[in-house]
């Protein structure tokens, strides 16, 4: 296949390319015969929850099994895919320190909990591809001068001027390792404990393809490529968004296509929107999706001013390149929120605001290393219903829940595929005592739940997580009911009143339009549509049309 082979030339060069192209080939061959070609055309009925393995905890049952079976009960025909995060074997970063790409986390079932959830979810998979575990068989193989490893990794020698480098964390560049010949100072972009992969060597991208390629046998319908950004490496660069990388992701698109053509890649790169959507290439040979991560930022800040102006004129810029590309849309994930993606949409002044108001409301802030040495909030770790209300205001509850669906609601409307974390769905509080457990930010938003109390508060109507969760159902329901929120549709942000972020959304044929008002104030709102119309505080109105 042309498209492969000029991947490989680009990367490796015209000489090493063939052989790598049919070392290729036989990888693909080989699964091909093991893969299920599965129906992968994206609907308005998709949306996907993001949870983690052991989200949902019952003592007399595996975690998977556990939350399969929640899964089943709560979100059946409301919720159609689950984005699993890492399963894996790991070490730290909550999974993101994988020890071994290929086995399910004994801890919290088997590949066969997995394959279960497939008869009623799609599922997604993390490509957690930049880094590995020091603990892993490759890392500990190449400390051990195992000739098979000894190119896996980056090592660099003297004093090179690696000050351009973008870091998305304020921690060392490199870690020196002791090895079994000498020491070595290792590239770990992201901790001492995620150890970066060596992509110019072949070995790797051809380890790393058969690797997705075993995710889509076992069932994976959409791959994430978790940090991907940050995938190849040049001294004397910043490192990020280097066109290698943009390759390395139109050559795994290229061999999925092929192979799986069902198969939906996702890039997560939390960086400022324009690099952001790079990602979507041409629009039909790199991602299919991109995490929307200017959305998050963008809509606190609507929330807190009580004006839609900046949102909506953003929303305006939202273009795609093909009609086979979309917006992945997501609000709150496992990790914060992100501020880097608004840059250059809110001011300094707006972003600093936001700032404080986290900390205002009890969350954290985490720093990035800037490249003339200074640092600068990176990340907003707080629970997203916490982000909209104080937690230790007077405000009544009832106004809390309105600001919090009102929130979800936007991002429900937008165009996109949404992505909706286990925490949203039941407008779930900060975990303050699991931050001074772990003594890490992003955790305040990561507690795991017991299966008996949460199946108690949902059956209490009074209680928070029941009232969210009936009305984000709700929502769900009447946005899998029209085809004028189809992924691949379009949409018109009108300007209605500085309050209220207005979309109106338009099926694909045409034929099906919604219009979808959303008061961003606590303020009643009088706007004139087809008829005079009045906005409560926080109102959603979603009118066919």
């Amino acid at each position: 296949m042309k498209k492969l082979l000029n991947q490989l030339t680009f990367l490796y060069g015209k000489d090493e390319a063939p052989q790598l192209y049919e070392r290729a080939r036989q990888l693909m061959d080989d699964r091909r015969m093991r893969i299920t070609t599965r129906d992968g055309e994206l609907t308005e009925r998709d949306s996907i929850l993001i949870t983690y393995g052991d989200q949902i905890q019952s003592p007399d049952q595996n975690p998977l099994q556990t939350l399969g079976m929640f899964c089943e009960k709560y979100l059946a025909n409301i919720v159609n895919g689950i984005h699993i995060l890492p399963f894996y074997p790991w070490t730290s970063d909550d999974g993101f320190s994988v020890v071994d790409y290929r086995k399910v986390d004994s801890s919290l079932g088997d590949w066969e909990d997995i394959s279960a959830m497939q008869d009623h979810f799609r599922l997604m998979f993390d490509g957690v591809i930049n880094h590995i575990s020091a603990q892993s068989d490759w890392f500990q193989g190449f400390l051990h001068n195992d000739p098979r490893y000894q190119n896996y990794f980056i090592t660099i020698e003297g004093s090179p001027d690696l000050s351009q480098v973008i870091r998305p964390r304020a921690l060392p560049l490199l870690t020196t390792f002791t090895t079994a010949s000498c020491e070595k100072k290792v590239w770990t972009t992201f901790s001492a404990d995620q150890i970066d992969l060596n992509f110019k060597n072949s070995d790797v991208l051809l380890e790393i393809l058969d690797i997705l390629l075993m995710y889509v046998e076992r069932g994976a319908t959409f791959i994430r490529l978790d940090a991907i950004a940050y995938l190849w490496k040049e001294v004397g660069t910043t490192c990020i968004h280097l066109p290698q990388t943009h390759h390395v992701i139109q050559f795994l698109r290229a061999a999925l296509d092929e192979v799986a053509p069902h198969v939906h890649l996702i890039t997560e790169t939390n960086v400022p929107h324009a690099d952001n959507i790079s990602y979507f290439g041409d629009g039909t040979n790199e991602a299919q999706l991109v995490y929307n991560f200017a959305l998050p930022p963008l809509t606190l800040h609507a929330f807190h001013a009580g004006d839609a102006r900046v949102l909506s004129n953003w929303a305006k810029t939202l273009t795609l390149p093909s009609s086979k590309t979309t917006f992945f849309n997501f609000l709150a994930s496992h990790d914060g929120i992100g501020l880097n993606p608004a840059r250059g949409i809110l001011s300094n002044e707006e972003i600093d605001s936001l700032v404080n108001k986290t900390l205002e409301h009890g969350g954290l802030i985490s720093y990035k290393q800037n490249a003339d040495g200074t640092q600068s909030p990176y990340e907003m770790n707080i629970n997203y219903f916490d982000a909209l209300s104080n937690p230790n205001g007077n405000e009544p509850l009832d106004l809390q829940v309105n600001r919090f669906l009102a929130a979800q609601a936007i991002m429900l409307s937008l165009l996109g595929l949404p992505g909706i974390y286990f925490h949203s769905l039941f407008g779930s509080r900060g975990w303050v005592e699991g931050v001074k457990q772990t003594g890490r930010n992003r955790t305040i938003n990561r507690e795991k739940c017991e299966f008996e109390k949460l199946q108690n508060e949902l059956a209490d109507e009074n209680s928070l997580r029941a009232q969210v969760f009936t009305r984000y159902r709700q929502l769900l329901l009447t946005r899998s009911n029209s085809p004028a929120f189809h992924p691949h549709g379009t949409q018109k942000i009108i300007n209605l009143h500085p309050s209220v972020f207005a979309v109106e959304r338009i099926s694909p044929d045409g034929t099906s339009r919604m219009l979808c008002l959303h008061n961003v104030s606590a303020k009643k709102i009088n706007i004139k549509t087809e008829h005079a119309t009045t906005l409560l505080p926080y109102q959603i109105l979603w009118m066919r049309l």
